[in-house]
């Protein structure tokens, strides 16, 4: 079997984790950032979001940088100039990717060697999942009755990933459970996972 093949992929660390198929909104504002999405649009380019560890998402000083190895590529869908100098933009994520190494550039800029985690296999909820998949139905249903739309269409309700991926996206838990979610092989354990928290909360029966 051949080695999976490394690619260049530049970084944006964030406070979050983004799981394929979600949803990102960010506003940027730093020159290394700005330099980033202007060159994913002119030369229609990804890059990788990683879950921060230690460090904050603005540049000071020397702070040190810690990041996951497992990340989420995203491509973008919209940029918007808002004013002067603050790019508003919308990505989907795609697929994951583990960081070989890591270097950072003279800007700033977070650049690595990955390679490409494979898809989750697309298969069904399972029949015990069935009041967690309209579960999902429902608070989606809630949040556009609200003027919120936190997940890109098409919905995927047939697809164990796919709702899996979406209720760890809103689930009140820490990043470090969400990293732990995201970077899970099989969706079904995922989605098992994110069933056994419903019901110890009563979400669903």
């Amino acid at each position: 079997m051949p080695s999976p093949q490394l690619f260049d992929l530049p970084l944006f660390p964030l406070q979050t984790v983004l799981f394929p198929g979600g949803l990102l909104s960010l506003k940027v504002f730093e020159a290394r950032y700005l330099d980033l999405v202007a060159q994913c649009v002119r030369e229609q380019k990804i890059f990788g979001v990683v879950s921060l560890k230690q460090g904050v998402e603005v540049r000071k000083n020397n702070d040190p940088t810690v990041f996951e190895t497992t990340g989420t590529v995203a491509e973008l869908i919209d940029v918007d100039s808002a004013q002067s100098g603050i790019l508003m933009v919308r990505c989907r994520g795609t697929q994951r990717f583990e960081v070989k190494r890591s270097q950072q550039e003279s800007d700033g800029l977070w650049v690595a060697k990955a390679t490409l985690v494979p898809d989750d296999e697309a298969v069904a909820p399972a029949e015990a999942m069935h009041e967690t998949v309209r579960g999902l139905a429902n608070a989606i249903a809630t949040l556009r009755t609200q003027g919120s739309e936190p997940f890109l269409q098409p919905y995927l309700f047939d697809n164990a990933g796919w709702v899996a991926n979406r209720w760890c996206e809103i689930l009140p838990i820490s990043i470090a459970a969400k990293q732990k979610l995201m970077e899970l092989p099989d969706a079904q354990v995922r989605l098992q996972l994110v069933n056994d928290f419903l019901r110890s909360k009563g979400v669903v029966k």
